[in-house]
């Protein structure tokens, strides 16, 4: 059975960080692109951050310089450290993990940013 499990999600202030975790069970991790998607409401969901086996990564540009995705292979994880949050940063974040036709999500973590 696959699992995608998100944590680290929260509420943070306006310049603060926080680093979110997908532990990943099922897949054969090292070859699966692991992407983070974000959605607030009345908005559809969007592609934030991805990286793939090889280790290449890409970023909407809204959050490049302040947002960094990483995997670790030997633990099934992939994260995404967030730094300098935004309001607009606010939304449920959601691990992906695609290979060829197959491809999963997790439950989704809650980020908010506000003061």
């Amino acid at each position: 059975q696959v699992q995608l499990v998100e944590s680290g999600g929260g509420l943070v202030q306006p310049g603060g960080s926080l680093r979110l975790s997908c532990a990943a069970s099922g897949i054969i991790f090292p070859i699966y692109t692991m992407g983070w998607y974000r959605q607030s409401p009345g908005k559809q969901r969007e592609l934030v951050a991805v990286i793939r086996s090889s280790g290449s990564s890409d970023y909407i540009d809204s959050v490049k310089g302040r947002f960094t995705i990483s995997r670790d292979n030997a633990k099934n994880a992939v994260y995404l450290q967030m730094n300098n949050l935004k309001p607009e940063d606010t939304a449920v974040y959601y691990c992906n993990g695609v290979f060829a036709s197959q491809s999963y999500w997790g439950q989704g973590t809650q980020v908010t940013v506000s003061s």
